[in-house]
This record gives structure tokens, sequence and C-alpha cells, in this order.
């Protein structure tokens, strides 16, 4: 856990050098005004808000863990997810791997089985974001060709992975591939449990739980921006939010810090607000979304470990576990 702490303060001090350079362009004094100015009361129901996305995407986590038939408590299921949200600040949220090897530790299901799942929820949670931004993208005539792109790209995936006949023959030819038999069983066990829980009941379902989740955050968005007297709507709040949400996840950067926070600060910009309440919104909001999953994974780990001892550093070893 060393480890995790070395990153968590590593993206800590990238964001703070992120938002000071932030500042020194829209003023660093006028931004420190539009903080004074903001009711910070506020924050409580925008961090219910964003509390209420985490635990409808647990909903979705602990459905898949059903689909699958793995033996886990709703406690526990609910457990080890907030206990992943610590790695909110890895590339693409990946390092959420966490979870299945907590998974492994308490049940000893294989990682090809229950690393799907981590998969399978960043597809649906991506593919309510490119709803979302699709409609203000088409409304509003800006980032089309952004939300395009990432909608071809992950509905070309869902379908492939949903055609269980074309799968399988991929997998075939792999088998042919030296360097790729060796572990075609981990991943034809890894495939069975994406195709289950991408079947058409499944996949409309969890998107749309999905849909409900993002719509927490874009609210809480929006609430942020309407106290910064910030003329918007809420469905423009949520394209704005969608869009920059996917702009940072499609370039890997841990919690998509960088992009994610300029794409965000441009488009408040772009309504007629100054630079600096387009950097504090923005600052705001990723500390009640992002830095929030952080402290609240940081609080499950804790917990979880003192309900079952310290997490078992081998099974934090992917190679070795997939060696086993």
């Amino acid at each position: 856990m060393k480890g995790l702490s070395r990153k968590i303060l590593i993206s800590v001090g990238f964001a703070g050098i992120i938002y000071l350079v932030f500042s020194l362009y829209a003023d660093f004094n006028q931004v420190l005004l539009a903080f004074s100015r903001f009711s910070w009361y506020i924050l409580i129901p925008v961090l219910g808000l964003s509390y209420l996305n985490y635990f409808v995407r647990f909903l979705k986590w602990h459905y898949y863990v059903r689909i699958l038939n793995i033996q886990l408590s709703f406690r526990d299921s609910y457990s080890i997810f907030m206990s992943g949200l610590v790695m909110s600040v890895t590339p693409g949220k990946m390092g959420e791997l966490l979870k299945v090897y907590l998974v492994k530790e308490l049940t000893q299901e294989p990682v090809s089985k229950t690393a799907p799942i981590v998969l399978v929820e960043r597809i649906t949670d991506f593919l309510s974001l490119i709803l979302i931004a699709a409609a203000g993208a088409y409304a509003y005539n800006y980032g089309g060709m952004v939300v395009a792109g990432t909608a071809v790209f992950f509905i070309t995936l869902t379908v492939f992975l949903a055609n269980h006949a074309l799968s399988l023959r991929t997998l075939k030819f792999l088998e042919k591939i030296p360097p790729a038999r060796k572990f075609i069983t981990g991943i034809e066990k890894a495939y069975e449990s994406s195709y289950l829980m991408l079947r058409t009941r499944p996949l409309l379902l969890m998107t749309g739980l999905s849909l409900i989740s993002w719509f927490f955050e874009c609210l809480g968005y929006y609430i942020i921006l309407i106290n910064f007297k910030v003329e918007i709507s809420l469905f423009w709040a949520a394209f704005s939010y969608g869009f920059s949400t996917i702009v940072g996840a499609i370039a890997m950067l841990p919690g998509g810090l960088g992009l994610t926070d300029g794409t965000l600060t441009f488009l408040v910009i772009g309504q007629g607000a100054g630079p600096e309440v387009g950097v504090a919104s923005t600052f705001i909001i990723r500390m009640a979304t992002l830095w929030f999953a952080v402290v609240v994974g940081i609080i499950s780990i804790f917990l979880y470990q003192k309900r079952f001892g310290k997490i078992n550093n081998e099974l934090l070893n992917i190679k070795q576990t997939n060696q086993k």
C-alpha cells in the first residue's frame, strides 16, 4: 500500500501543478476572489450527488458479480467496489482492477473470470457518456468528431464481444500464434465472462443504469455553475461534463488530469464566464468527484483491512496471479 500512497501523492502533485498553471492564466487573485464568492454549503449536496454516482455504479458492479455467479455478499461486494475508487486517478480507471484481486482474496475466483467486469464497466460507462455527449454535440454543433470517433470504437468493440461466433473464431485463430497460445485458456475464460455481461438485456440495463449514475455528477456540476451565476441549462452542463470526461478518458491520463480540467474550463469560458470562474468551477467539481472518490476509496480500504486484515501483496502482482 506504500506504493499506492506514492502514486496518489504523485497524482495530487501533478494536479496541483495543473491548477496552479490554470490559476496564473486566469489571474490568481481573481481566482481566489471567485472562490470567496462561492457558497461552500452547496458542496454538501454536490458531494451527496457524487456518492449517489458511486452507489449506482456499485449496483452495476454487483449485478455483474451475480451474472458471473461469484459468491460474494452484498456487504463484501460493496466494500470491494468502494475500495476500488482509490484507483480513480489511474489511466482509464484501469487501476480499479484492484477490485478483481480483492475478489480473488475473498472467493478464490480466478482473475481471468472476474477481470472482464472492469472492462464491461468501462464500456457501459463510455456508452452512457457517449449518449449524453452526442445529444449535446448535435444540439451545440461542438465536438462531433471526438464523440463520433469514440462511439465507433466502443460500439465496434461491444458488437465484436457480443458476437459469440465471431469472437470464438478469433480465439481459434489466436491459438495458432505461438506467443498467444500459452495465454489462450485465460483469454477464453475472460471472453466467456465478457459475453455473459454484454448480452442484450444486461447491456441495455447497465447502460441505462450508467446514464442514471453519471446524471448525478452532471447535476452536481450544474449546481456549481449556477452558484457562480453562469447562465447555462442542465442539458448544457450534462453535455460539457460528459464530453470533458470522454476527452480525458480517451487520452488515458490518470483521472483525465489536465485534459478533462482544461476542457471543462474552456467550455465554461465559452459560455461567457470569466477565466477565474472557469478555473474555480472546474477545481470544485473535480474535487467533488475525482478527489472525493479517492478519499472514499482510502476510507474503504482502511475499513476493508480492518475486517479482513492487510491486503495480500501477492494478489496485486498481475504476472504472478495470471501464472497461477
